[in-house]
């Protein structure tokens, strides 16, 4: 753990930052519905789904940072299990569009269900002025995320 002259760093921070939320990230991953046997890749694609709308194979490619041919592997394989489904690309013939079906939809819902609840307790052990310091920092991190 760094000393506090080291978090007074931009480096010592962004170590420690690091480590925390990789930790977090770790332990909400194992929090997943147990009849859940999705890949983390393919929850992201559910869930990017679920917040942005239908997307295109390539725009769903690029959020999650991987090439096109392996997003379609990624997209047949929610699509075989009946959690998203393809429709034509309204303008443009060469492009489909992928969306959420209504089973894809519960399996999100169940995920954020159950990594909420237990977020929600490990919430309640904190002051509420820890908890207002999270409520600061969150939209702060929301846009270190977004940034390229």
């Amino acid at each position: 753990m760094p000393t506090r002259e080291q978090l007074r760093t931009n480096v010592g921070l962004a170590t420690e930052l690091r480590f925390s939320v990789m930790r977090l990230r770790r332990r909400l991953v194992r929090e997943r519905h147990p009849d859940n046997d999705l890949s983390l890749s393919s929850m992201a694609v559910l869930w990017a789904l679920h917040r942005l709308g239908d997307l295109t194979i390539g725009a769903l490619a690029s959020r999650e940072q991987v090439r096109p041919p392996s997003m379609t592997r990624t997209v047949n394989c929610l699509a075989d299990a009946g959690l998203v489904e393809r429709q034509p690309h309204p303008t443009d013939g060469r492009q489909v569009v992928v969306r959420l079906t209504e089973e894809g939809r519960a399996v999100v819902h169940a995920d954020a269900t159950r990594r909420d609840r237990w977020l929600s307790r490990r919430l309640e052990e904190l002051t509420p002025a820890e908890r207002d310091v999270l409520r600061q920092a969150a939209p702060i991190l929301q846009r270190i995320a977004a940034a390229d």
